[in-house]
């Protein structure tokens, strides 16, 4: 059964961001963000082998990984997305062609804004649940406290400059339920083929408590 965006943002307190640069490394990095305790992924369509790696994450991991694609810019990435396997698609902004599509897709999105006014565009669409992009130049905490006061039904997944430090603040505001970053992924632990250091960073993110 197909989760949806609301059950996704509730899994873990953090959802990893990642960018896979060589297919080898997807499934151990996967495994290592599992395993740490964060099951819910978000792959970002920023690689030619991105795609490869959502399908060979889906197909080796155990079936309560949530495996998504981010990045998802046009109409044709979300197609592909879904093909590939995804559960859930999260984009950086939002276009009319891909809110069309997005209502016809039986693959939840998370959708992107950085203010107020596209927040209530998403939610008089029926999007609830959306992406907050790039949190930290877009005003951060401050911005998302203002927000929750006119627009209480909105939750967002504050995204963007976000690391260890920075995130209980996020997670202790009543509209965030959880925060994406890459900071328990970094390049030169991925490069380095060092998954036990990032199931470790993995786990300390998994643990992060939530208001």
């Amino acid at each position: 059964m197909a989760l949806t965006i609301d059950q996704i943002v509730r899994v873990a307190p953090v959802v990893p961001v990642m960018v896979v640069e060589r297919i080898e490394d997807a499934v151990p990095l996967a495994r290592a963000l599992y395993n740490g305790g964060l099951k819910v992924l978000e792959i970002t369509l920023r690689t030619p082998c991105a795609l490869d790696a959502i399908s060979a994450m889906v197909e080796d991991l155990p079936d309560d990984a949530v495996i998504g694609a981010g990045t998802i810019i046009t109409p044709a990435d979300l197609e592909k997305a879904v093909k590939a396997g995804s559960t859930f698609l999260v984009s950086p902004g939002t276009t009319p062609a891909l809110i069309e599509a997005a209502k016809a897709c039986p693959v939840p999105l998370l959708a992107g804004v950085a203010t107020p006014t596209e927040a209530m565009n998403l939610y008089v669409q029926g999007f609830t649940h959306q992406k907050f992009f790039p949190a930290e130049a877009a005003g951060g905490v401050p911005m998302l406290k203002s927000i929750a006061g006119p627009l209480p039904q909105i939750t967002f997944c504050p995204t963007g400059g976000i690391d260890l430090a920075k995130a209980p603040s996020y997670l202790a505001l009543p509209n965030v339920h959880c925060v994406g970053g890459t900071w328990m992924a970094p390049k030169e632990l991925m490069k380095a083929g060092r998954w036990d250091e990032i199931e470790r960073l993995a786990r300390e993110a998994a643990s992060l408590p939530r208001g």
